[in-house]
C-alpha cells in the first residue's frame, strides 16, 4: 500500500513539473488551456494515405467495389488518349457487368489548368454523383479530386481551397464523396495523396489544392496498365518518383517546420521529413535505382514496370506526408512558362514540359545546394543511386549526388537542361517570380534561400552535361 501511495505522489509531482506543451505534457487533453501557442515549431506529424490494392488485373474488381458501396450514379473521369485503351476498357467492362450506373467525362487535359479543372467541376455539378472514379495519370486523378471537392461545395469560389498565397487556402470541413483512383502511369503517386496540382494560367505558374480530405479512398494499382506507356512517358513519370523520394527524404524535419498549428485542422499535408515517411521514400529510391532504366529501355520488362508502379506508391506515401521542396517548387514555372517545347511520347497539341521532366532538370543544382544542411542523407542517396562514398567526406555530399543524378539523366537521354527546352538566361527572372508563390513546398527546403539563390539554381540548370 505504501508503494502505491509513493507512485501516486510521484505522478502528481511529474504532472505539476511537466512542460505544458502537448509535445511533452500528459495533460493536453484537459482542454483549451493547453495550446501550442508557446511553440514556434511543430511537435507532431501525422501519417495519412489512401488504401491501396495491388495486383495484375485488379482493375476488374472495381465494379464489385462500387456495387458493395451501394453506388447509384458514378462519375468516371479520364482523358481522350486513354478512353479507348485497355485500362479504361477494363473499368467500363467491370462497371457494366456489375450493373453500376455511370457517366464518362473524358476531356481531362494533360497537365491541367485552372480552366480545365473548372470544366470538369462544371460536369460534376450537372448531376448528383455519389461516387467518383479516376482512370489515368496524375492529371486525371488530380482533376477528379477537384471535381469531387467543388461539387460537394457548390457555393465555393474556385480560389477558396487553392493554396495560399495564390488562393485563400481555406480548410476543407465537409466530407467528400468516395473516390477510387486507377493509376495508369508510374509517377505522380496521386492515388495516395491529398494533393491536386494545376497550372494557374493568370500567373503562368503551377499551384494546387492540398488537403487530406481530397485523397482517394482507394487506389487500384494494376501493373498491367504500365505496359502501354511509351518509353519517354515511362522515363518522365519515373523522374517524378525519383524526385518525390529525394525531396521528401531531404526535406526540413517536421519538428523544425513553422508555425506550430493552433489546431490539428491547420497542420499541412506536407509536414517535413519524419521517421515513417523516411522509410517509404528511401525504399522508393532503391527501387528507382534498380528498375527505372530497365523500365524505360524495355517496354516488355514486366518486372521493371511493375516495380516502378509500386515505387510510385511508396514515394507517394512518403512525400504525401513529408512533402517536397525546391525541385518541385521550381518546376511549376518551368512547366507553366513553356513556349514551344513538344514532349516526345505525348499525344497533345499544346506545348508541353511533362511534370517529371520539369522537376528533374533542376535536381543536380538543387541537391548540390541543399547538401550542407543534411550531408549524411545526401550521401546516403548518392550511394543508393550507385556512388562509391567510402572515401568521401560530408562536404563532398552535394557534388557527388549532383554528379550521380547528372549521369543518371544522361544515361536516360534526358534533354540537356532548361536551354534544351527553349529557355534562355533572360527568362530566369520570370522563372524566379513563378517560384516565389510556391512557399507551400519551397519552405520545406532544408536550406533557406533568397531570390538570388533561385536565380543561380535556374542558371546552373540551363545546361546539364
Amino acid at each position: 500500500m505504501t508503494g502505491r501511495v509513493r507512485v501516486v505522489e510521484l505522478l502528481r509531482r511529474l504532472e505539476s513539473a511537466a512542460c505544458r506543451c502537448p509535445a511533452h505534457s500528459n495533460t493536453f487533453h484537459q482542454g483549451a488551456a493547453v495550446t501550442c501557442s508557446k511553440r514556434e515549431t511543430d511537435y507532431a506529424f501525422e501519417m495519412a494515405s489512401s488504401n491501396i490494392r495491388y495486383g495484375e488485373g485488379v482493375t476488374r474488381e472495381i465494379g464489385m467495389d462500387l456495387q458493395n458501396m451501394g453506388a447509384r450514379n458514378v462519375c468516371l473521369m479520364t482523358d481522350k488518349n486513354l478512353s479507348s485503351l485497355p485500362p479504361v476498357k477494363a473499368v467500363l467492362e467491370s462497371l457494366s457487368s456489375n450493373g453500376v450506373n455511370f457517366r464518362v467525362y473524358d476531356d481531362v487535359r494533360v497537365e491541367p489548368t485552372d480552366g480545365s479543372f473548372m470544366d470538369a467541376i462544371a460536369f460534376a455539378k450537372k448531376e448528383t454523383f455519389d461516387m467518383f472514379v479516376a482512370v489515368g495519370g496524375g492529371s486525371v486523378i488530380d482533376t477528379c479530386k477537384a471535381a469531387n471537392l467543388y461539387s460537394c461545395h457548390p457555393e465555393a469560389d474556385f480560389l477558396d481551397f487553392v493554396n495560399a498565397p495564390i488562393g485563400k487556402g481555406k480548410p476543407i470541413t465537409k466530407a467528400l464523396k468516395p473516390l477510387i483512383a486507377v493509376p495508369t502511369t508510374a509517377g505522380t503517386g496521386s492515388e495516395t495523396t491529398g494533393v491536386a496540382i494545376f497550372d494557374y494560367e493568370p500567373l503562368k505558374a503551377k499551384t494546387g489544392i492540398a488537403s487530406r480530405t481530397i485523397r482517394p479512398m482507394l487506389g487500384l494499382v494494376d501493373p498491367l496498365h504500365t505496359l502501354s506507356m511509351p518509353s519517354r512517358v515511362t522515363a518522365n513519370s519515373g523522374f517524378d518518383v525519383l524526385c518525390h523520394a529525394l525531396e521528401s527524404y531531404t526535406a526540413l524535419p517536421y519538428h523544425q517546420r513553422r508555425p506550430c498549428p493552433p489546431n490539428p485542422i491547420n497542420r499541412p499535408a506536407y509536414q517535413g521529413s519524419n521517421p515513417i515517411s523516411d522509410v517509404w521514400s528511401r525504399h522508393a529510391l532503391k527501387v528507382v535505382a534498380k528498375y527505372l532504366k530497365r523500365a524505360v529501355n524495355d517496354p516488355e520488362d514486366v518486372e521493371a514496370r511493375s516495380s516502378m508502379h509500386l515505387a510510385s506508391v511508396f514515394a507517394g506515401i512518403g512525400f504525401g506526408n513529408a512533402g517536397v521542396h525546391l525541385c518541385h517548387g521550381m518546376s511549376y514555372p518551368i512547366a507553366g512558362n513553356v513556349k514551344t517545347h513538344q514532349a516526345a511520347g505525348y499525344n497533345v497539341e499544346h506545348p508541353l514540359v511533362p511534370h517529371g521532366l520539369s522537376v528533374v532538370l533542376t535536381s543536380p543544382a538543387v541537391f548540390k545546394f541543399t547538401a550542407s544542411m543534411c550531408p549524411e542523407r545526401h550521401l546516403d542517396a548518392a550511394e543508393i543511386l550507385g556512388a562509391d562514398i567510402s572515401r568521401l567526406k560530408k562536404e563532398d555530399a552535394g557534388l557527388v549526388l549532383a554528379d550521380q543524378l547528372r549521369q543518371f539523366l544522361y544515361d536516360l537521354q534526358v534533354e540537356d537542361g532548361l536551354g534544351a527546352l527553349g529557355y534562355k538566361q533572360e527568362d530566369i527572372p520570370d522563372l524566379v517570380r513563378g517560384t516565389i508563390p510556391q512557399e507551400r513546398v519551397t519552405k520545406l527546403s532544408p536550406r533557406g534561400h533568397t531570390e538570388d539563390d533561385l536565380e543561380q539554381l535556374f542558371a546552373d540548370s540551363m545546361k546539364l552535361y
